[in-house]
């Protein structure tokens, strides 16, 4: 990848400016990874029988921010976007999704969870998460998130080596 319009994290910084940067920096470098392909190339799947495509990291990723942020801080009973129930996989099968479709859901859903974070008085704000059906805070919320992309974020990688040879940070 030549154009890198990321801004990295700072070397010092609070424990939640570092979170907070951390955090888009691997949003950014997941919409890095999408930028410049057609909606039939996002669509591309990894190799049978896994139907892990671009496409299906964004739309799993704005379930993702859907579930750890709108619905344990603000509505338990937010629906999720892809599923009639917490079904993360559903949103992988990204076979009919467009462009427009997954960043749009996934760039509002990165939107609330900065505001419920920008909000905050701290980060031990405390909310429920259903799944576990116990309390956890902002922290953890936004370190396990964090995980995720960067996990996600190296699918990303080899998914774009493969549809065009593209590699880089």
């Amino acid at each position: 990848m030549t154009d890198d319009p990321r801004i990295g994290p700072p070397h010092f910084g609070t424990e939640r400016e570092m979170l907070r940067t951390f955090l888009d920096y691997h949003r950014d470098t997941l919409a890095m990874k999408c930028a410049g392909l057609t909606d039939e190339q996002l669509r591309q799947q990894s190799m049978p029988p896994s139907t892990l495509s671009l496409l299906g990291l964004v739309r799993h990723l704005a379930e993702v921010e859907r579930a750890w942020f709108r619905r344990v801080f603000e509505d338990r009973d937010a629906p999720m976007v892809w599923s009639d129930r917490i079904d993360f996989q559903a949103a992988y099968d990204a076979s009919s999704s467009t462009r427009a479709e997954a960043f749009g859901a996934w760039e509002a859903e990165v939107a609330n969870s900065r505001r419920i974070e920008r909000e905050a008085e701290s980060l031990d704000l405390a909310g429920h998460q259903p799944r576990w059906a116990q309390e956890v805070s902002l922290r953890m919320v936004m370190t396990h998130v964090l995980l995720e992309y960067g996990r996600h974020n190296g699918h990303a990688d080899l998914l774009r080596e493969g549809i065009d040879g593209t590699v880089g940070a």
